[in-house]
């Protein structure tokens, strides 16, 4: 999600999160933007993309299936033409960035 303060999402930017919310993270079966791990995403005048990101865990085993998702479903997106993924380990991600709806779904409650 874009921080407080930040340039609002364009029209074409928030089709692209709308597009992410298709990419399930396949451990905890909840899509990368309800966890919170879309942190920003930005589409320039010649349709480039860039997602800025961050995983659950230093080292996640499944981020090179989570870039090819990722990809697709930016690329799907009409005016979008190229998909960079810059992928941030600050601010570290935790269970605070998650929306209601998955701590729900994971039984996390507070």
């Amino acid at each position: 999600m874009a921080d407080e303060g930040a340039t609002p999402f364009s029209p074409i930017e928030n089709q692209v999160m709308d597009a992410l919310k298709k990419v399930i993270d396949p451990e905890l079966g909840i899509d990368l933007v309800n966890l919170g791990l879309i942190y920003d995403v930005r589409v320039d005048d010649t349709g480039a993309c860039t997602v800025t990101m961050t995983l659950t865990t230093l080292g996640c085993p499944l981020s090179d299936l989570l870039n090819e998702q990722i990809t697709q479903v930016v690329l799907s997106v009409d005016a979008v033409e190229e998909c960079k993924i810059n992928l941030v380990w600050e601010p570290a991600w935790n269970i605070s960035k998650m929306s209601r709806f998955a701590r729900l779904a994971l039984g996390i409650h507070g």
